[in-house]
C-alpha cells in the first residue's frame, strides 16, 4: 500500500490580519507547518496554531523564512550562511517553545517561501538551514523539495529528511518550481491537481510545465494555506488519496 503524507502551511496571519484558511485545512491535513514569526505569524498565532494541531491530532512543524514580512518571505535575500543558521535555529526555538508548553512534539522543520526555494539549488545555504535545524531539534524531520540540495544537505548535518511535492505548483524540467512570477506556476484546476498528485505518489513522476516526465519522490504533498481553493484542494485530494488505496498519514511515519 501507497503511504504519503498531506501538509499545509499554517498559521500565516499576524496582529489584526487573517491569511488562509487554517481552522477548515486542518480537519484534512496529516502535518502542518507552523510559521514562526520572520515571514508571517506572530506568538498568539503560533500559540494557537500548535493548540489547534493537537486537538485535531495534525503533527507540527516548523516553517522558518526569511525576515521578509513585507514580502510575505518570497523574495530573494543575501544571507550569509551564518545569518541563515541563526535565521533558522531562532525560528524554530521560538515554535519549540509553544509545541513543549502543549506537549507537542516537534515532527519536522519545512523552509518557506524564497528560503525554500533558494536552498533547493544552492548546497551552502542549504547547508546553513540544515545545521540550524540540527543545533535547535536535532530530531526533526527536514522536509524539502524532491531531489533538491536540501535533502543532500540534511543528511550530512545528521538528519532525517523527507521528499516533498507540490499538488497545486508547476515544475520545471530540472524538478524545481516554476516561478510564482510566470504564468502557469500555481495550478488552480481541481482536477488537474488530483491527478498530477497521484501519479507524483504512484508513479514517481510529474509532468513538468514543458512537457518531460521528471522523476520524483513523493514523501509529503503541499497544499498552501494561503491558496483561496485551499480547502477544496485538500478535501479533494485527500478523499481522491484515499479511494486510491493511498493511506494519508504524518511524515514520521513514513520515514
Amino acid at each position: 500500500m501507497y503511504k504519503v503524507d498531506l501538509n499545509s502551511d499554517l498559521g500565516e496571519s499576524f496582529g489584526a490580519y487573517k491569511i488562509g484558511m487554517d481552522e477548515a485545512v486542518i480537519a484534512h491535513v496529516s502535518s502542518a507547518n507552523v510559521a514562526c514569526g520572520f515571514h508571517a505569524g506572530d506568538p498568539l498565532v503560533m500559540e494557537k496554531t500548535v493548540a489547534a494541531c493537537r486537538a485535531a491530532g495534525v503533527a507540527v512543524g516548523a516553517h522558518p523564512g526569511f525576515p521578509d514580512v513585507m514580502g510575505f518571505g518570497r523574495r530573494n535575500m543575501a544571507c550569509s550562511p551564518k545569518e541563515i543558521k541563526a535565521y533558522v535555529q531562532y525560528q524554530v526555538g521560538a515554535l519549540l517553545a509553544f509545541t513543549a508548553a502543549q506537549g507537542v512534539e516537534l515532527q519536522h522543520v519545512k523552509p518557506h517561501g524564497a528560503l525554500y526555494n533558494m536552498a533547493a539549488k544552492d548546497f551552502d545555504l542549504a547547508l546553513a538551514i540544515a545545521q540550524g535545524v540540527a543545533a535547535a531539534a536535532p530530531k526533526a524531520i527536514l522536509l524539502g523539495l524532491a531531489g533538491s540540495k536540501l535533502l543532500e544537505a540534511g543528511r550530512q548535518a545528521g538528519l532525517r529528511v523527507a521528499s516533498e511535492v507540490f499538488a497545486d505548483r508547476a515544475y520545471q524540467a530540472d524538478g524545481s518550481l516554476v516561478p510564482r512570477s510566470q504564468p502557469g506556476a500555481v495550478i488552480h484546476d481541481r482536477e488537474e491537481a488530483i491527478s498530477r498528485t497521484l501519479r507524483m505518489v504512484t508513479r514517481g513522476t510529474a509532468t513538468a510545465i514543458t512537457g518531460e516526465e521528471v522523476p520524483i519522490d513523493a514523501h509529503s504533498i503541499c497544499v498552501h494555506g494561503d491558496n483561496p481553493s485551499a480547502v477544496e484542494f485538500v478535501q479533494a485530494i485527500r478523499a481522491r488519496l484515499e479511494g486510491e488505496g493511498v493511506a494519508v498519514a504524518p511524515i514520521s511515519q513514513i520515514v
